[in-house]
């Protein structure tokens, strides 16, 4: 069972790039964050493509900037959208659903950026990560689980090109770390990680200053299993080729194959970037949250 999973950065903005991208790489299972669009409309709008490739959807948005949604070709049920008990910002925000596919209970998240470490939307974002581990906690040594999804988290300093220019800046906060650390103290580990203990694989790279191209990236999007789900794992990568080209989303989709792998046990980052960044041609964009908005 391949499962991918993967920040669109508006489904109607990047709804050719999504099809083509199915026929690509054939997930079974795809989690996608950042739709920006209404239950109906997005049904409206992939209803027809999907249903043709094979996939049943579940949608949970509300039209605005968050919205996410699973796609599967191998069984959809007993669908939960939101986090038990999960905050507000005042109201329960469209950033999670689940459902059993396959076997395995699957997550769709996406988590609040929290801007700036002095804003509510940073005290907000913790919040609603304690409601997350909660909610896992329920599920982990029960059933299989996987929480795929963008985090907003780089999860170490190596996740990030370079340390020093997130000074005062969210994503690589220790609160915000903690906070990760807790949810996959539940019992989930993290996949990539677990094959490619120490080689870089970024899965965004902001629009701003050629980031994609000078390999200035983050890597905030992750997959999460227990150690069911993790003992299935035959390759794990992140399809860089996804980011390439006018009109990509500034995400990469992560993708997780269990049982076998049908291109061999490729990886981290498919294609491979030409260097691991350089500051020829000028400095990088410094990061800051804010600029990351939801």
């Amino acid at each position: 069972m391949r499962v991918a999973t993967w920040n669109i950065n508006s489904a109607k903005a990047r709804q050719a790039r999504l099809i083509s991208w199915l026929d690509r790489v054939k997930p079974d299972v795809v989690t996608l964050q950042e739709t920006k669009l209404a239950d109906a409309a997005f049904l409206e709008l992939f209803d027809e493509d999907l249903f043709r490739r094979g996939y049943s959807v579940a949608h949970h948005g509300d039209g605005r900037w968050n919205g996410v949604a699973i796609l599967s070709r191998v069984g959809l049920a007993d669908v939960e959208r939101g986090l038990a008990d999960g905050p507000g910002f005042p109201d329960p925000e469209a950033r999670a659903i689940a459902a059993t596919c396959g076997g395995v209970r699957i997550w769709s998240l996406y988590v609040p950026n929290g801007r700036t470490p002095d804003d509510p939307h940073y005290a907000y974002k913790l919040s609603w990560l304690g409601a997350l581990r909660a909610v896992l906690a329920t599920h982990v040594g029960r059933v299989p689980v996987l929480a795929t999804g963008d985090f907003n988290i780089a999860p170490a300093d190596d996740d990030v090109w370079d340390i020093a220019d997130f000074d005062g800046a969210t994503h690589v906060t220790a609160p915000e770390r903690d906070a990760l650390r807790a949810v996959t103290d539940v019992g989930l580990t993290d996949l990539v990680r677990r094959r490619w203990p120490t080689e870089q694989a970024y899965t965004y790279w902001d629009y701003r200053s050629m980031m994609f191209q000078r390999n200035y990236g983050m890597r905030i999007d992750l997959a999460l299993g227990s150690a069911e789900v993790a003992d299935r794992v035959a390759a794990v990568w992140v399809d860089r080729q996804a980011r390439k080209g006018e009109g990509a989303s500034d995400h990469a989709p992560v993708v997780v194959d269990l049982d076998e792998a049908p291109d061999g046990d490729i990886g981290p980052l498919v294609p491979p970037p030409s260097s691991r960044g350089s500051k020829i041609g000028g400095e990088p964009a410094r990061h800051a949250g804010a600029t990351r908005r939801r």
